[in-house]
């Protein structure tokens, strides 16, 4: 989350008048994130998220990504639903964006998780893969291996200027990757970015999971990859805790058991995912938009990440 558009005021109260929200009580913009600009809104009715629609965002997915959040709403899952106007539509137009008035989750995402969160971020993870089962459109996933391949050629040696070597060492990786991605595997509707900073946490509880703007139809078992390399390391990014590994995996197989497939094409799925975030941290870090209030992200971390998953896959040695 972030905020890269500024909505005056007055142009948000008109905005609310399209709902049975009550009158603007307060507006606060959320500093966090890299992709759209985020407000905490609050009226005299309750509390709900703005979001207008940035970069990254092709606004001709937009009602799939509503679609799919609303299903999972009403399967039960802890995500927000999409606000309907007056008139039943959620999709609007503000500060010359596209826009949407979403539900209010309870819950703060933890910064350094614990085992027991992990686990609960598996089993969360596992069960929103079950309720998306029966979401029948698909979407295709516009950040996969083309696109790490596209991202890597646009930044060059730029990513030397992280750390040196790191252009030749990603290309290495993508060539391993493209040689045998597994792409048989079973697949479905996924996240694709569910970090603890998408995740709503009470306690050890999942009260919220958010930001569905990466979501596509992919590998299960890759969007676990992404949840163990988010959830699984210091933020440093050396050497993942066994007892957060041990319990994400434990948690999400309480659910949804992996297949000896998965299994085996784990480490290999969890080195793409480390590339890709590796890739797209590095396009904020290199060239961040000017005029965003914007917490960049250091792309070195999945760097190391993408070295021990590598590690993996090789059957090399590892900590």
């Amino acid at each position: 989350m972030a905020v890269y558009t500024e909505v005056p005021a007055e142009a948000l109260e008109s905005f609310l008048r399209r709902y049975e929200t009550g009158k603007l009580i307060s507006a606060k913009g959320i500093a966090e994130g890299v992709s759209n600009s985020n407000f905490l809104v609050e009226t005299a009715t309750a509390r709900y998220i703005l979001t207008l629609y940035e970069h990254r965002i092709d606004l001709q997915d937009l009602p799939w990504f509503l679609a799919l959040m609303e299903h999972l709403a009403d399967k039960g899952e802890p995500v927000p639903r999409p606000i309907r106007d007056r008139r039943g539509e959620a999709l609007q137009q503000l500060a010359g964006k596209a826009a949407c008035l979403i539900q209010y989750l309870p819950g703060v995402s933890v910064s350094q998780p614990t085992p027991l969160q992990a686990r609960s971020a598996g089993e969360a993870l596992a069960r929103l893969h079950l309720a998306g089962a029966d979401f029948e459109a698909e979407r295709p996933n516009g950040l996969g291996l083309p696109q790490w391949r596209e991202t890597a050629a646009e930044l060059g040696e730029g990513l030397d200027s992280i750390e040196p070597g790191l252009a030749a060492f990603a290309a290495r990786r993508l060539d391993a990757l493209s040689g045998k991605w597994p792409a048989h595997l079973p697949r479905g509707t996924i996240h694709a970015d569910l970090f603890p900073d998408n995740v709503l946490m009470l306690g050890d509880k999942v009260t919220g999971l958010i930001d569905f703007y990466f979501a596509c139809t992919d590998l299960f078992a890759y969007d676990l990859a992404v949840l163990h390399a988010a959830w699984c390391f210091p933020p440093d990014g050396s050497a993942p805790g066994p007892a957060h590994s041990d319990a994400l995996m434990a948690g999400y197989q309480s659910i949804r058991p992996l297949s000896p497939d998965e299994l085996a094409a784990f480490p290999m799925l969890a080195e793409g995912a480390s590339l890709r975030f590796l890739l797209t941290r590095a396009q904020d870090w290199l060239a961040p938009p000017s005029d965003a209030l914007v917490q960049r992200k250091n792309p070195l971390p999945f760097a190391r990440r993408l070295r021990h998953y590598a590690a993996l896959s090789e059957g090399a040695p590892h900590g």
